[in-house]
């Protein structure tokens, strides 16, 4: 007896998100790998700027977590998962546009417009999530905190770095 196509085709969707969102951050990790070595260095970094090596175990996690919350929503099916999704897709692209425009343009005004507006996509992510499972809306809420702490972070260096 073959087993029913549901959960094989449920697990493959959860690969995919988080596939997804792994692959979102690391195209732009991959664009801007030179500039991150040669030209981050040189920025005047605001108080409380981690680590370099953080960054990366950190986003690995929240990509993760993101996955998992866009595919709880997707299992649900339904008119009002789309909207969610819609809007979980909306800050995933704006999450990967900020990389290049911040890391590779060097425009850090600009990129602090982006991180800024993401924070706005993620908290109607969350809102929108938290209508159809409130699991999956907590478990965006450590990618919010970590994306405020990253407006910071850019607003700081936008500050101390101008022009």
């Amino acid at each position: 007896m073959t087993a029913p196509a549901r959960p094989t085709l449920s697990l493959l969707a959860l690969v995919g998100f988080i596939g997804l969102c792994l692959l979102a951050g690391g195209l732009g990790g991959w664009v801007t790998a030179a500039n991150v070595k040669t030209w981050y260095p040189t920025l005047i970094r605001p108080p409380g700027t981690p680590p370099d090596w953080l960054f990366g175990p950190v986003w690995t996690t929240l990509y993760i977590l993101m996955g998992i919350a866009a595919w709880r929503i997707w299992r649900q099916g339904g008119a009002a998962r789309r909207a969610a999704l819609g809007l979980w897709f909306a800050q995933l692209a704006a999450n990967a546009i900020w990389t290049p425009v911040f890391f590779g343009a060097h425009r850090l005004g600009l990129a602090l417009v982006i991180v800024v507006a993401l924070l706005g996509l993620i908290g109607g992510t969350i809102a929108a999530f938290r209508r159809r499972d409130g699991l999956a809306a907590g478990l965006l809420v450590p990618y919010a905190i970590w994306t405020c702490y990253a407006t910071y972070l850019n607003a700081g260096f936008a500050w101390l770095n101008p022009g």
